[in-house]
C-alpha cells in the first residue's frame, strides 16, 4: 500500500507503438524526492540514457504530479514537466497549474513518461482503461489552445490535454507545452514533445488517493485558504506580477535593450497600473487556487491575453518596445505559437543588438519596432528567414554569428535570462549563475533577499550566498510538493509547515529538518544529472556583459559585479552546498533504492 497522496507507480509509454509499462515507485524513492521537480529528476536519471540528444526518440519526457494534487489545499493543482532540454543540453523542469494536473493524477499514476516517436502525428490518451495513441492530423498545425479544444470537442469534455503549438511542431528549442491557456514554458519542452511527433497528451480519470489524516488536511486547507487572502498575496490579486515593472524600473533593475540599460523610458505605458485602468478584462485563478493572480487584458484586435511581468519585460523593455498594443499582441502571439516569452524576447533582443553592431544583416529588425518583433516571432515559429537562426536560442545563434556576440548574449547554460539586472541584485546574480536549469528566477528566487532590504543588493557578500541557498532550498520543496510560490509569504516557518502538510497527507513522520535535507538532496540530484550530461564548472557563470562593467543607477550609485566577486561567491556557494571545489556533488545525501523493474499495464 503506497503512502497517502500517492499511487506508487509511474506509467511509461512508448509512443512508437503505443505499448506501456508500469514503473513501481517505492516508498523510499517517494519520500526522498516527493514529486514534481524532485521526482522528475529521479525519473530522468533512471530512464534516460546518458548523453542522449534531447530530441532523440529515446529521450524521456516526464509529466510528474505530486502528493498534494487532488487534495483541498490551495494552489496544489500543479504538475511538472521534466526532460533534457534541447536549449541547454541539461536538465529542464517546468511547472504549471491547470485541471490537467488533477485529471492526470486521477488516472492512477504519480507520473506519465513518454518515450519513442510516432510514425505519424499523434495524440496520446491515458485513462483508467489504458493507453491509446490516435491520429492527430485534425489538430496538427493548430495553436495549442485550438488543439486542446478540438480534442475535447471530438472525444469529450472530460478530457484534459497538454498540447504544443506550431513552434513545438517545428522543434523550436524554446517551444512550450500549453494547457488551460497556461504554459510549461522554459527549456524547450514543447520541442521534446514535437520530436516525438505528438501533438498532445490527453488524460482523464476517477481514481482518488487516500489521505492519512483527512480531518487534519481539511483543517489545514481551511487555514491556508484564509491566509492566502492576506497581505502577502495582495499584490498578485490586485495587479498581478506586472506590478513589478514600475517598481523594478525605479530601482534600476528592469533589463532594457538587451541589458544595455536597467531603466526604460516607456515603462509607464506598459505598467499594470496603466493597463488595468484601460484594458483590464478579467481577473481569474488557476485550478484549485484562491489567490487569483491572473490578469487578462484586451488586445487591440479584440482578443484577450494573460499578462505577467516576465512576458511584458521580455517583449517590451528588453526589445525597446513601448507600444502596449504591440507588446500585448506579441504576448498573445507567443501563446498562440507556443513560444517561451522570456527566451523569445531575449533571443530577438540579442539579434537586434547584433543588427545595431553590424553583425547581422537583418535591417528591419531594430530595437523599438514592435511590428518587427511580431514578424520575428512568426519567422521563429516557422523556422523561416531570420527565424532559422533565432529558433536555436541565443547561445547557439551566437555560436553561428560569432564576432564576439556571445559576450552580450544574455543567457546562462543556454537559457535566456529573466527580467532582473544581476549587477543590481547580487544574490540573484549568484542564483542565476549556479542554478541547474540555467538563468532562472523560479528555481533560485534569490531576488527575494535582494528586495527585502536587509542586504545591500549591489554588494555581493557571504550573506548573499546564504540567502541564495535558502531560496533555492525552499524552491526545491515547493516545486516538488507542489505549491505555488506566491504562497511563500504566508508561511512563517516554511519547512516545518510544509512538513506538517506532507505528514497529514502521507502519514510519514516528517519534520522540517528532514525536508531541508530533502531539498539538499534534490538540488544535488539535479546537479548530478547535469554533470552526467556534460556540465562543466565553466557553465556556472554569467555573460561578460555583466562582469566588471559599471551600471549607473537612477539613485546616483554605481553598480558593478567584478568577476572576482562572483567567483568568490560561487566558491562559497559550493562549500556551503557540500560540493567539491569544482561544484561537483561528492555524494547524494541519502542513498535510495531504485525501482526493481517494470510490469506491463493491464
Amino acid at each position: 500500500m503506497p503512502p497517502g497522496g500517492y499511487f506508487g507507480q509511474a506509467l511509461v509509454i512508448d509512443v512508437s507503438d503505443g505499448s506501456s509499462t508500469v514503473l513501481p515507485l517505492l516508498d523510499d524513492v517517494l519520500r526522498a524526492y516527493l514529486g514534481g521537480a524532485g521526482l522528475g529528476v529521479w525519473l530522468l536519471t533512471q530512464l534516460g540514457e546518458a548523453g542522449v540528444d534531447p530530441l532523440d526518440p529515446a529521450a524521456p519526457l516526464a509529466f510528474v504530479f505530486s502528493p498534494l494534487v487532488g487534495t483541498p489545499l490551495t494552489t496544489s493543482a500543479k504538475f511538472a514537466v521534466v526532460a533534457k532540454s534541447p536549449l541547454t543540453g541539461l536538465l529542464t523542469d517546468a511547472l504549471a497549474s491547470s485541471h490537467f494536473a488533477i485529471a492526470g493524477k486521477f488516472t492512477g499514476y504519480d507520473a506519465i513518461v513518454l518515450t519513442g516517436r510516432s510514425a505519424t502525428p499523434a495524440n496520446v490518451f491515458v485513462d483508467e482503461s489504458g493507453v491509446r495513441v490516435l491520429d492527430a492530423s485534425a489538430q496538427w498545425g493548430l495553436s495549442a489552445g485550438q488543439a486542446e479544444e478540438s480534442i475535447r470537442t471530438q472525444y469529450g469534455r472530460t478530457w484534459r490535454a497538454a498540447s504544443i503549438g506550431p513552434a513545438g511542431e517545428a522543434l523550436v528549442r524554446y517551444a512550450t507545452i500549453s494547457h488551460d491557456g497556461r504554459h510549461a514554458g522554459r527549456g524547450g519542452l514543447g520541442a521534446v514533445l514535437g520530436a516525438k511527433n505528438v501533438k498532445a497528451l490527453a488524460v482523464k480519470g476517477r481514481k482518488r488517493v487516500s489521505l492519512h489524516d483527512k480531518d487534519g488536511v481539511l483543517a489545514a486547507a481551511k487555514d491556508l485558504r484564509g491566509r492566502s487572502f492576506g497581505p502577502a498575496t495582495e499584490k498578485y490579486r490586485e495587479l498581478g506580477t506586472l506590478a513589478n515593472l514600475l517598481a523594478f524600473n525605479a530601482i534600476s533593475t528592469l533589463p532594457t535593450r538587451n541589458f544595455q540599460a536597467a531603466t526604460f523610458d516607456g515603462a509607464a505605458r506598459l505598467s499594470a497600473e496603466d493597463l488595468a485602468s484601460k484594458r483590464s478584462v478579467a481577473k481569474t485563478s488557476c485550478a484549485s487556487c484562491t489567490i487569483g493572480c491572473e490578469h487578462i487584458y484586451a488586445t487591440k484586435g479584440g482578443g484577450k491575453v494573460r499578462v505577467e511581468y516576465e512576458n511584458m519585460f521580455a517583449l517590451g523593455p528588453m526589445c525597446g518596445v513601448s507600444d502596449p498594443d504591440l507588446v500585448l499582441a506579441a504576448s498573445a502571439r507567443c501563446d498562440e505559437l507556443g513560444l517561451d516569452t522570456i527566451s523569445a524576447g531575449g533571443t530577438i533582443a540579442w539579434a537586434m543588438e547584433c543588427v545595431d553592431r553590424g553583425l547581422l544583416d537583418v535591417p528591419w529588425l531594430r530595437f523599438g519596432d514592435g511590428d518587427a518583433l511580431l514578424r520575428a516571432l512568426d519567422e521563429i515559429s516557422a523556422r523561416t528567414g531570420v527565424g532559422v537562426l533565432l529558433s536555436e536560442g541565443t547561445r547557439r545563434a551566437a555560436g553561428i554569428v560569432g564576432q564576439g556576440s556571445l559576450a552580450f548574449a544574455a543567457q546562462v547554460k543556454g537559457l535566456e535570462m529573466p527580467g532582473y539586472e544581476p549587477r543590481t541584485m547580487q544574490s540573484m546574480a549568484l542564483g542565476l549563475a549556479v542554478n541547474a536549469r540555467g538563468a532562472d528566477h523560479n528555481r533560485s528566487g534569490a531576488y527575494e533577499a535582494d528586495l527585502k532590504g536587509g542586504l545591500d543588493r549591489v554588494r555581493g557578500t557571504d550573506e548573499h550566498v546564504r540567502a541564495a541557498i535558502e531560496t533555492e532550498d525552499r524552491a526545491a520543496i515547493m516545486d516538488s510538493l507542489i505549491l505555488c510560490k506566491f504562497l511563500r509569504g504566508v508561511f512563517t516557518e516554511p519547512f516545518g509547515e510544509w512538513a506538517a502538510l506532507l505528514a497529514g497527507v502521507t502519514g510519514w513522520d516528517v519534520d522540517g529538518a528532514e525536508l531541508r535535507e530533502t531539498a539538499r538532496r534534490i538540488v544535488h540530484a539535479k546537479r548530478a544529472y547535469n554533470l552526467r550530461e556534460g556540465w562543466t564548472p565553466e557553465d556556472d557563470w554569467l555573460p561578460d556583459r555583466f562582469l566588471d562593467s559599471s551600471l549607473e543607477l537612477a539613485s546616483g550609485r554605481t553598480a558593478t559585479l567584478p568577476a572576482e566577486r562572483l567567483r568568490s561567491m560561487i566558491a562559497r556557494y559550493y562549500a556551503e552546498r557540500g560540493l567539491d571545489a569544482d561544484g561537483r556533488p561528492t555524494a547524494l545525501p541519502t542513498t535510495v533504492t531504485t525501482a526493481t523493474g517494470t510490469e506491463p499495464t493491464p
